[in-house]
């Protein structure tokens, strides 16, 4: 999904994608996210309005004033006319605002009349929730079969104080307050109830299961009527949802709160102003991807979702490392991250889930399919980093915070995790920590976990068992910051010692295995058989931020990486140009990730090649300002001479939680440099 295409608003679990005109037109079974989504489950499939039988066109869509309009702001407002020619001035105009909240989308509209008399309009709006699960609409080619599945539609009414009795005159009749819609398959149940102020004057059927609200204005000369709408989702197993603002302004305040909220306790650099900026639209962008959690003990949680449009959600690596750049500024993202993922942390095996004791959980899904298991994504484990990175952040945010009382609760879940590492994870058995592509799942269980990511120079995939660079990196770090805390907070230094010796001997292990002295650099991973996966990748960048190679070692791939090849003027590239297995439209074989390149600077800077960090952050810091302060999940990886602007990666998250915090890890690395 892109901006060309919609305007995207987000508030919590909730999101809303709609047109220009701020009509949505999703149809069942397809592709685009249009729509308004709770729990992964769309609860408004069709919202078209029209006036006296006609679809108005849209006076302000992209543009306004010769200045571009952001179309992902936190209201969105069009403006409406009547078609017709320079002979014939619009009769009226409609303004258009939208909002969501938790589990609702709001919209206000104001009609005004440019006439000098009086007139009538017929306004009308077609709506429908099909109740679509967010993984058919995904383009790949997957079908799900619901036995059982019923859908219903009803008029909602005053509550009837006259004569019973059908045939009655319809003065009498109880007046129309909206429609609700209806979804049942065995013990799932959702609903979507739409009213309006004024309520309208009927509900017809459409004779395609959608409903038609309509309404008789009478305007004035040069009058206006206001009217407010409100979509309210019930979805299933969710907790009670608040009550709704009653106008999109109303929503806009609520949410502007949790953003001062959150840019309250950050220090901006004046030195330099697009650094500012992108840290700002970051925090606001965080404030909206705020998901509900529950930690171990059933207290209510706020974390960072992954990113809008498909994984509005927890993924544990993506809120792990959001919480490790926000740390610095913002601890409480991580005070409420570690709890949360304490409380997914698997206790069993699940095969079907990639579910391990002690693992750490890699996403969390409400949706139907999920619920019956149609896909394995109601809690899924298919991750090979997210349980070190767990670690990482826990010893990061004693240190950094001093509040050893979290580190303390969490022993046990500390002490899983490590055990997972040496034992299901492969560490004690293999050297290193391993996986192998889940079948119902994800082929790769690395941060680049798309089918063709981890290959070689010329692109062959690595099949079997892997052993991801980046992986191991975190793994080190992990049991270096865990020893820490048993000899510092949990008082047992025969445990840290345990974990210290096998930090060394992990770091010993991994220069003599992955490192290609032929090409100064290390492997993208090992295969099954120990063979070096050769791709000269960035994940190396990811081994300098957690500390693993040897200083000399350490300069070298730091260097490496800011050469024409790797860097683009935008960022490093998550591959190497010039190999066979590069594209810069792939999605991890040539792009590059703003969270990637956020790592790669943190780590740059451990390493002392501080120009070298400043010149990432400078290009990153760019493309933010190309784009109002606002870094996507991933851009494409052409040379900035190619193209004035960075060149957009078609399917990325427009709003992502790792890119949104990732101004604040270059703030930590470069300062205001």
């Amino acid at each position: 999904m892109t901006d060309r295409e919609h305007r995207l608003l987000v508030r919590g679990a909730t999101f809303a994608a709609v047109g220009a005109g701020g009509d949505i037109r999703g149809v069942p079974g397809g592709t685009a996210p249009d729509g308004l989504f709770v729990r992964d489950a769309r609860h408004l499939s069709r919202w078209q309005l029209t006036v006296d039988g006609a679809v108005p066109e849209v006076l302000t869509p992209a543009t306004a004033y010769g200045r571009a309009v952001d179309a992902d702001a936190d209201v969105a407002r069009c403006v409406l006319v009547p078609r017709g020619g320079r002979q014939e001035p619009p009769a009226y105009t409609l303004f258009r605002e939208q909002a969501v909240v938790d589990g609702s989308l709001v919209e206000a509209l104001r009609i005004t009349s440019n006439r000098p008399v009086p007139m009538t309009l017929l306004l009308a709006l077609t709506v429908d929730a099909d109740f679509t699960d967010q993984f058919e609409l995904r383009s790949d080619h997957r079908t799900y079969t619901k036995t059982g599945a019923v859908r219903s539609r009803r008029v909602l009414t005053a509550p009837d104080e006259g004569p019973a009795g059908a045939d009655r005159p319809a003065a009498t009749q109880p007046p129309v307050l909206g429609v609700e819609f209806g979804y049942r398959r065995g013990d799932w149940l959702s609903r979507t109830t739409v009213t309006s102020e004024p309520a309208p004057d009927a509900v017809e059927e459409t004779g395609t299961g959608a409903r038609r609200m309509v309404w008789s204005l009478e305007l004035a000369a040069h009058g206006s009527v206001d009217m407010a709408l409100t979509v309210v989702a019930g979805p299933h197993g969710g907790p009670p949802l608040p009550a709704p603002p009653r106008s999109p302004r109303a929503a806009l305040r609520q949410l502007t709160e949790t953003q001062r909220e959150l840019t309250s306790s950050v220090t901006l650099p004046d030195s330099w102003p697009e650094l500012a900026a992108a840290c700002t639209r970051g925090l606001a962008d965080l404030a909206s991807l705020q998901v509900p959690a529950r930690g171990p003990d059933g207290e209510e949680l706020s974390v960072p979702a992954a990113g809008v449009p498909w994984f509005l959600t927890l993924l544990g690596r993506d809120a792990l490392l959001t919480s490790l750049f926000a740390l610095p500024y913002l601890p409480r993202l991580a005070a409420a991250t570690l709890p949360a993922l304490a409380a997914t942390q698997a206790g069993e095996h699940t095969e079907g889930r990639v579910a391990q004791p002690g693992k750490i959980v890699h996403e969390v899904r409400h949706g139907e399919l999920a619920h019956f298991g149609q896909v394995p994504f109601r809690r899924y484990y298919g991750s090979v980093d997210a349980t070190p990175l767990f670690l990482v952040l826990l010893g990061a945010y004693t240190e950094q915070t001093g509040d050893t009382a979290l580190a303390r609760r969490l022993e046990p879940h500390a002490r899983a995790a490590v055990g997972w590492m040496l034992d299901h994870g492969g560490l004690t058995g293999r050297g290193y920590l391993v996986y192998r592509a889940d079948e119902g799942g994800l082929a790769n269980q690395n941060w680049k976990d798309s089918p063709g990511a981890i290959c070689d120079a010329d692109g062959n995939r690595t099949l079997g068992p892997v052993m991801a660079a980046g992986a191991q990196g975190y793994a080190y770090d992990a049991l270096r910051r865990t020893a820490w805390l048993a000899r510092a907070v949990w008082d047992d230094s025969v445990y840290a010692d345990l974990l210290a010796q096998a930090a060394a001997d992990l770091r010993d292990r991994f220069q003599r295995d992955f490192w290609m002295p032929s090409r100064s650099f290390p492997a993208l991973a090992l295969d099954g058989d120990g063979g070096q996966v050769d791709a000269l990748a960035s994940d190396a960048g990811h081994l300098l931020w957690s500390g693993l190679l040897d200083k000399e070692y350490g300069e070298a791939v730091g260097r490496r990486l800011l050469e024409p090849d790797f860097f683009s003027g935008w960022g490093v590239r998550t591959l190497a140009a010039g190999q066979g297995a590069y594209h810069p439209l792939s999605y991890h074989r040539g792009s590059v990730w703003p969270h990637d390149n956020a790592l790669i600077t943190l780590g740059l800077a451990r390493y002392g090649l501080h120009d070298e960090a400043r010149a990432v952050a400078r290009a990153l810091v760019d493309a933010a300002t190309t784009a109002s302060g606002r870094l996507p999940e991933v851009l494409a990886g052409y040379e900035r001479t190619a193209y004035p602007a960075p060149v957009p990666y078609p399917h990325a998250c427009v709003r992502e939680s790792r890119s949104a915090a990732a101004p604040l890890a270059l703030l930590t690395a470069v300062g205001g440099a």
